[in-house]
């Protein structure tokens, strides 16, 4: 039976202070919601995803399903660098679930701040997701196999690329905005 505050992070590994959070995860796993909760705690929000809608002025269903998704990867990249350019201060960054596949992303993502994995299990993912049809990578397929399949493309490449790993599991956002107080902020 879990306790409120328990240990949700399970690891860190040398966390430096930085005044950029930068949420990574599959889909599902509550970045961008976890990061509109931060945000009402005094950071600004930046979604990647939403960032290249806003830039492009298009869905990136249609994105992926126009031009492909090695196209969206390297808006992403691009997204990145700009926010770098830009010097983004004091921001909670919610980014796609594959834009931690590319090096240069993990590269660029440390530049910018601290890297949060936030860890759900399959089913969880498959309850959060089941109604959702906006995702391209979920659309082909039975739901919980392209979770089970993406995830173990993935998985690794997501807790090398953290700072932080918080199994998201049955807390609540508060908890786990919590827990990067105490350890981070």
């Amino acid at each position: 039976m879990k306790t409120p505050g328990s240990a949700a992070i399970i690891e860190t590994k040398g966390v430096r202070l930085v005044n950029n959070l930068i949420l990574i995860g599959f889909m599902g796993s509550g970045k961008s919601s976890l990061g509109r909760y931060i945000s009402e705690q005094g950071y600004s929000l930046i979604d990647t995803d939403g960032y290249i809608e806003d830039k492009l002025g298009r869905a990136v269903s249609d994105i992926f399903s126009v031009e492909g998704e090695e196209y969206f990867r390297r808006l992403e990249t691009r997204a990145l660098e700009e926010l770098l350019e830009g010097g983004v201060q004091d921001c909670v960054i919610a980014v796609g679930g594959g834009l931690p596949v590319k090096e240069v992303n993990r590269e660029l993502m440390h530049r910018l701040g601290t890297v949060i994995y936030l860890r759900a299990k399959p089913s969880t993912l498959e309850f959060r997701l089941s109604g959702d049809r906006t995702r391209p990578l979920l659309r082909s397929g039975k739901l919980r196999e392209r979770i089970d399949s993406l995830m173990a493309e993935r998985k690794d490449i997501y807790e090398a690329a953290a700072d932080i790993i918080i199994d998201t599991d049955g807390y609540t956002f508060e908890e786990i905005y919590g827990l990067l107080k105490e350890k981070i902020l």
